[in-house]
């Protein structure tokens, strides 16, 4: 099927550089606050220059909004500065064609520390602030694309491997909570190529639906990651408020795109991982919500 026009929000953030790696289609622009080097890219603050930002986006069938505030980054802890993913969405929104799609990047984070299997359906009850903006830029792009008939789809991600605190942030000293059972901390995750090849999916479907969570099925053990990669850790007791389990119920993902058995384990996320380089970040990984 033909790639239709799409539109790519915050293309310089880690998803966007590695959808430029996998995603090889003259019929994408990649948006950015500065000059880049290579071909596709589009120029402009999306909250400084709407009009440009429609312009932009004129005639695409899609819009991805990868644009967003993440905690950890520089002033994302500053008062009211998550509010700025509900700014972005809204922009995204309001740039598209009546007609058009829009791909929200949402988080687990929305679901806070409800146990058991995370469905599309759970009423949000997120704990951080970082999650409440996500889950209020889910309600509010939903009503904003109802308005504008744009069709919405919020993408809750789950750990993406290497572009994560495990992974991505690993370096010599790390530390990782272990639970009494022997385990450590087992997530949702899904590896870069994969994610790639995911979305790419989701663009050319012709349907799909409001909220939908991203990753393989299944769950990984953080420790089990860092094995596959030959990456060495120190196990430390999980304190009584770690969480033993956050796992995306994929059954909506599944059936708009397959997954290849191998692409569920440590291994291949870890080879995928490695394609793209790796990160640094903290060397004590307890067991909250990563």
């Amino acid at each position: 099927m033909q790639f239709p026009r799409t539109f790519v929000m915050g293309a310089t953030g880690r998803i966007g550089m590695i959808l430029r790696k996998y995603w090889d289609e003259p019929t994408i622009s990649w948006q950015a606050r500065t000059p880049q080097s290579g071909g596709g890219w589009v120029v402009l603050d999306p909250l400084g220059d709407p009009g440009a930002l429609a312009r932009a986006a004129g005639g695409c069938a899609a819009i991805l909004c990868l644009a967003g505030v993440v905690p950890g980054r520089a002033g994302a802890g500053a008062p009211g500065a998550m509010a700025g993913n509900i700014a972005l969405a809204e922009a995204a929104l309001r740039a598209a064609e009546p007609g058009a799609r829009v791909l929200l990047a949402s988080s687990a984070a929305v679901y806070g520390a409800r146990p058991g299997l995370l469905r599309e359906d759970d009423v949000p009850a997120p704990l951080s602030e970082y999650g409440r903006a996500k889950a209020d830029m889910e309600r509010r792009g939903a009503e904003l694309g109802a308005a504008r008939d744009v069709a919405v789809s919020a993408l809750r991600i789950g750990n993406v491997a290497g572009v994560d605190a495990i992974l991505g942030g690993w370096r010599p000293g790390f530390r990782l909570d272990r639970f009494a059972d022997g385990c450590t901390p087992r997530r949702s995750y899904i590896g870069v190529q994969t994610l790639a090849r995911v979305l790419r999916d989701l663009i050319v479907a012709p349907d799909l639906p409001g909220v939908l969570n991203i990753a393989a099925p299944g769950a990984i053990g953080m420790g089990d990651l860092l094995d596959a990669a030959n990456l060495d850790w120190t196990p430390r007791r999980a304190p009584d408020t770690a969480i033993a389990e956050v796992r995306l119920c994929t059954d909506r993902l599944v059936r708009l795109t397959g997954f290849g058995a191998a692409e569920s384990t440590p291994a291949a996320m870890v080879e995928q991982w490695r394609e793209t380089g790796s990160g640094t970040g903290s060397e004590d990984i307890r067991g909250g919500r990563h």
